[in-house]
């Protein structure tokens, strides 16, 4: 297949960039097998509001039209925009892609790009999960239902979250043969689109679910599809008004009963968390945390790992009024949802989703981070269904006023990544101890209030611009350039512990230490090093008088750290040797080439002057 890119323009007459608005027949599936993004999309378009959200309106192939155009997504708890080009991949001068039924509409594809470029590349969407894709368009939160174990009422559950404005998909789970076909015509491994939910006959007895596949023409052949017996069944206005609704030949009818046998997977996004099995509407607060597992630091994995378990991070929850007072049980409806970072763009270097989950444990007046003995002794409140392998897992619970703490966890332990914790509740729920309060005003004062504004600022009395450059090289995991608060606190506790050893060794308070005593130092921070590279530390960071300042003391340790941890983060059996894969080899040359390939050259040079 020769790919071209190209223009709309290129492509077609009078291309458009809307036609009649944007909705779920601009959205026709191409080669690509993200059949799930396409499901939240055709949701998306069911709520102008949420639509030019994601999409802002006035941009044409017109009027100021410079060949870009931006989109905008949620992302890990703030809007972001993205701005694409409009070349789009082609083959013999059709889309290869996602396409609208009309050839000169273009909006669906350039989202699909933006999308594509939100996660690294087209390559990334292949494959994945609708909820991804809707809380990415919406910022709500999500839940998963498993039909076989469908709580009571669920028709009337997904019928107010449609009127509140949630999205809605679902699948059939895959058992060999994968997007299989059944009997009926529905497709196993394939996401669908959930559009509306009515009731008809007079009595309304017959509860039935519209459905939308981003194929087109794959569709149920069961009771309640084009031209079955079922709909003479009907009155002549009921059976006029289903029919007016299916706007195009990839929507379905069929039973809710039926849909509950076939399909074993609903999908939903609240745009708020307001209880969808009761009537009442609640206010909400939201807390967002930011963090991350550090093999040997706080990646300490489930309860199957007693030892390391309490080094996980751990976050503090306060309830302090029932939901309804006329209840007879005092309780507190909260919702937590702990979702894994950057995992999909990382999928071309062999990385895959985490098993993730989370634990909450009732305070009884600790205030220190709780201890190996806390947890051997006392069980959990509460806790997620099941650790599961998504980006996101999310959970509704029921719980008596009081203090918390909610441990966010890997399902293995020394499994490195980042995650976003979200505590949803009437009230601020997430407290900080004293000492986070200082570090976020610490953090803010170097790095300014706006929150999407981290980069380290420095000045003539603090470090070096490249000592902080290697700590934002070493701290930065997902490659912005930026530290959010997280990542500072970790640097700024690393710091301290270093500044403790140089102490030891700056005897004279003169703010340096001889280039032999550094050897020592290293040896306290746990470093051990050969000879050659005391050597090169020696040459590289010592003065004329063979001192070594606290500015070139920490940008030594923070480089030697990051190679340490660059290299246990491979040593899976801790042997002192690392083995690697195709996939695994380039990225990690990469890594140690960019962040430390002027370490290499500041030493040549300084080897070259020696050799003179």
């Amino acid at each position: 297949m020769k790919i071209e890119w190209k223009r709309p323009t290129e492509i077609c007459e009078n291309p458009q960039f809307i036609i009649d608005g944007a909705n779920r027949t601009d959205i026709c599936q191409g080669e690509l097998g993200d059949c799930w993004l396409l499901a939240a999309i055709a949701c998306l378009t069911l709520s102008e509001k949420l639509l030019y959200r994601v999409i802002p309106p006035e941009q044409s192939f017109t009027e100021n039209y410079a060949g870009i155009f931006h989109f905008q997504f949620w992302r890990y708890g703030e809007w972001i925009d993205i701005v694409v080009d409009d070349r789009i991949p082609t083959c013999n001068n059709l889309l290869i892609f996602t396409k609208s039924f009309r050839e000169n509409e273009f909006w669906s594809a350039l989202l699909e790009k933006a999308y594509a470029k939100l996660h690294g590349s087209y390559e990334a969407l292949k494959g994945g999960n609708t909820l991804d894709a809707m809380e990415d368009f919406t910022g709500g939160v999500t839940e998963l239902f498993e039909l076989s174990e469908a709580p009571k009422g669920l028709f009337i559950i997904m019928k107010k979250a449609l009127e509140r404005g949630s999205l809605m998909g679902c699948s059939i789970d895959v058992t060999n043969d994968i997007e299989g076909q059944t009997e009926q015509g529905l497709v196993k491994g394939h996401a669908y689109s959930i559009i509306a939910l009515e009731e008809v006959s007079e009595d309304g007895k017959i509860r039935l679910i519209r459905l939308r596949n981003p194929w087109g023409w794959v569709l149920w052949k069961g009771p309640w599809s084009v031209n079955s017996k079922e709909w003479s069944t009907v009155s002549t206005a009921d059976r006029e008004n289903l029919k007016k609704q299916t706007l195009e030949m990839s929507e379905f009818w069929m039973s809710f009963d039926d849909f509950k046998k076939n399909f074993t997977k609903l999908e939903m996004c609240n745009l708020t968390p307001d209880a969808l099995t009761g009537d009442e509407r609640q206010s909400w607060t939201v807390s967002i945390n930011e963090g991350r597992w550090v093999r040997g630091s706080s990646a300490g994995g489930c309860r199957n790992f007693p030892d390391t378990f309490w080094t996980n991070p751990q976050y503090r929850l306060r309830l302090y009024e029932e939901d309804d007072p006329e209840e007879e049980q005092v309780l507190c409806t909260v919702v937590v949802a702990l979702m894994q970072k950057g995992r999909r763009m990382q999928r071309h270097a062999g990385a895959k989703f985490l098993t993730i989950g989370f634990s909450i444990y009732e305070l009884q007046g600790q205030n220190q981070h709780l201890q190996k003995d806390f947890f051997l002794y006392n069980a959990s409140k509460a806790k997620c269904k099941a650790y599961i392998n998504l980006r996101e897992v999310t959970e509704r619970f029921r719980l008596p006023p009081g203090e918390y703490v909610i441990l966010p966890t890997t399902f293995k332990a020394h499994e490195e990544g980042e995650f976003l914790l979200r505590v949803f509740s009437e009230n601020k729920t997430v407290e900080e101890t004293e000492e986070e309060k200082q570090f976020r005003v610490i953090y803010q004062k170097i790095a300014g209030e706006r929150e999407h504004d981290k980069n380290m600022k420095t000045n003539s009395d603090g470090f070096s611009l490249e000592t902080c450059r290697s700590m934002i090289a070493l701290m930065d995991t997902d490659g912005s350039g930026k530290l959010n608060l997280q990542e500072f606190k970790h640097l700024w506790k690393k710091i301290k512990e270093w500044q403790l050893i140089f102490k030891r060794y700056d005897k004279d308070g003169k703010c340096s230490i001889s280039s032999f005593e550094m050897r020592n130092a290293v040896n306290d921070a746990g470093f051990n090093l050969n000879k050659q590279l005391y050597d090169i530390i020696a040459m590289r960071y010592a003065d004329k008088h063979l001192n070594i300042d606290f500015d070139s003391y920490i940008c030594c340790f923070v480089r030697l750290e990051g190679m340490f941890r660059a290299f246990n983060a491979f040593d899976k059996d801790g042997d002192g040797i690392i083995k690697l894969n195709v996939l695994e080899v380039r990225p990690t040359v990469f890594l140690l080439l960019t962040r430390y390939s002027y370490v290499l050259n500041n030493i040549i040079l300084k080897n070259c002057k020696h050799f003179k």
